[in-house]
């Protein structure tokens, strides 16, 4: 993926934020949050994003599966303080969503992810559950 449009990276245009904590074990020999830790990070994210818009598909028989996960990074973190998380739907289909996040520290931007996740039913693709798209425009990226 090439640098982001400046414009995925204003945080007003993410209807979802959370905050996740840094560890000490998440830095790197330079004392920056590593990239891996970055992208559990997203993952954590990811995860309390489909649970705050209702995308919870865990007792419905239905799965989702990351087929595309890209991130850049764009700025170093620190340790103690934590990331905050935006989210937001940029795309969706019948079996899939693009989910768009932006991670952020004191007011600066560390990365930009994207990932495109699908239902999944018994190996094979299935449709987006009927709850999550009732609101899903309530999820998507503001203009």
């Amino acid at each position: 993926m090439a640098k982001p449009d400046p414009s995925l990276l204003d945080p007003k245009r993410y209807p979802f934020t959370c905050e996740i904590e840094t560890r000490y074990g998440d830095l790197d020999t330079n004392a920056h949050i590593n990239n891996v830790a970055l992208v559990s990070i997203c993952q954590e994210g990811r995860t309390r994003f489909h649970r705050a818009s209702g995308f919870n598909i865990g007792s419905t028989g239905v799965s989702a599966m990351i087929v595309s996960h890209t991130i850049e990074y764009l700025g170093q973190g620190q340790h103690p303080a934590p990331i905050t998380v935006l989210g937001a739907v940029i795309a969706s289909g019948r079996t899939s969503q693009t989910l768009a996040q932006l991670l952020m520290q004191d007011g600066r931007v560390l990365a930009y992810a994207q990932s495109v996740i699908i239902c999944t039913r018994d190996g094979k693709p299935t449709a987006l559950p009927v709850s999550f798209l009732e609101t899903i425009a309530d999820w998507m990226l503001r203009p």
